[in-house]
């Protein structure tokens, strides 16, 4: 199944971030944990260029199953990405996971996602090149740009 020529991906991407609809919560919600501790990952990539972050969790987000940041693999020079880190970490078997990245996933990245099982991810900024998150959408992953509590709790 091919991509539709006819089909703008740069506007298909493009979406906006949850906006507050409901009143703050009494404690912070645990997809703003689970995201910042994606952008606390980020902090440790090597990467000059863009420093990412993830987490994967259970689908009811009680268990963190995979974290990772980008950089090099131990003793190479090329960059891995944070979505692989993480996904090599928690594993393909069960389905339903979420994935939290402090970046919007690369195509590459976004074909691995979606080979691992994981149902939904969260990112907060958006990638340069929205592709990945059109084959993530492609393939029946819910993908949120989620800036919802960013500002909240600090």
């Amino acid at each position: 199944m091919g991509i539709d020529k006819g089909v703008n991906l740069t506007k298909m991407a493009a979406q906006e971030p949850l906006q507050d609809l409901e009143p703050t919560p009494d404690r912070i919600p645990l997809e703003e944990v689970y995201m910042r501790m994606a952008e606390e990952l980020a902090k440790r990539s090597t990467c000059a260029r863009l420093q990412v972050g993830s987490v994967i969790t259970t689908g009811d987000l009680t268990q963190v199953l995979g974290i990772g940041y980008n950089g090099n693999a131990r003793g190479l020079p090329n960059c891995i990405h944070s979505e692989q880190n993480a996904l090599i970490k928690a594993g393909a078997q069960l389905p339903g996971k979420v994935m939290f990245v402090s970046a919007s996933p690369c195509v590459m990245c976004a074909k691995m996602i979606i080979n691992a099982n994981v149902a939904r991810v969260y990112y907060r900024e958006a990638y340069r090149d929205p592709a990945g998150l059109d084959v993530l959408r492609q393939a029946g992953v819910e993908v949120i740009h989620y800036n919802r509590w960013r500002d909240s709790w600090r």
